[in-house]
């Protein structure tokens, strides 16, 4: 079974893995004759070299401080953008009063309020935190209120006639319709809640990977700054997988095919 799925993952991101390597390796080259200069985009290796030489800091102090502020700020969004979206779903005047504030809450530059969440919170990790949740909250909230307008009309007109009530039409036809929207709000919460500490952790913190790599950035030193962003995108890509496995599992339960 483990080779019928490594040969399907395999048969599937197979080009990816080939253009990856070709990038890579032509990438080194030009590093290495000097196409690239190392102060600029060093080469993959010396990344690497930089990844393991930094490995006891950047696994031990600044990969965990940055976890946390990406799983808190992603519980929240779900937790609140879920809320939020269900009932607006359920209750309009809800929607018509709090849609247009988190439209307005996305147009506002992060660089403008994270020194207002400084001031606030401080120099702890609930500034980070509530960066990250004015980031990643949105995708939440609009997939699961577009997600619930979806309808099957006759299933419902069905249950209807049947007695059902209004809260078994919603467990029966509306969420399970929610699903594939909900979930793509989901994955994408999840990346900007990466991309929401990174930016925190610029503007004001003593660890993390934003603010490891923005350190080093400013001593010119490139090659452990981009070992940093390695990781950040490593662990995005890792987390991004996981609300995507869980999707798949979820949906081969209820017999969705997406």
């Amino acid at each position: 079974m483990i080779t019928r799925l490594f040969r399907k993952n395999l048969q599937n991101y197979g080009p990816f893995l080939v253009l990856l390597l070709f990038i890579l390796g032509l990438w080194e080259m030009l590093a290495r004759i000097g196409v690239l200069p190392p102060f600029i985009l060093p080469g993959p290796l010396s990344i690497g070299t930089a990844l393991v030489e930094n490995s006891k800091i950047l696994f031990g102090l600044h990969l965990p401080a940055t976890l946390q502020e990406v799983l808190l700020g992603y519980v929240l969004s779900v937790t609140c953008g879920t809320l939020l979206g269900l009932g607006m779903h359920t209750w309009r005047p809800l929607e018509k009063a709090l849609y247009p504030f988190i439209i307005i809450s996305q147009t506002i530059p992060l660089i403008a309020l994270s020194p207002v969440f400084i001031m606030w919170f401080g120099y702890t990790l609930w500034s980070k935190v509530a960066v990250v949740f004015l980031t990643a909250f949105f995708p939440v909230v609009v997939g699961a209120y577009d997600g619930l307008q979806q309808k099957n009309h006759a299933y419902e007109d069905l249950l209807r006639t049947m007695g059902a009530s209004t809260r078994q039409i919603l467990l029966k036809t509306r969420i399970p319709l929610a699903l594939p929207s909900y979930f793509s709000g989901l994955k994408l919460s999840m990346v900007y809640c990466v991309i929401g500490a990174t930016i925190g952790e610029w503007l004001g913190g003593s660890k993390g990977l934003g603010y490891f790599s923005r350190r080093m950035a400013g001593n010119l030193q490139s090659k452990e700054m981009f070992a940093a962003v390695v990781l950040l995108s490593a662990m995005g890509v890792g987390l991004f997988l996981i609300i995507a496995m869980i999707e798949k599992i979820i949906f081969k339960k209820r017999g969705f095919h997406k």
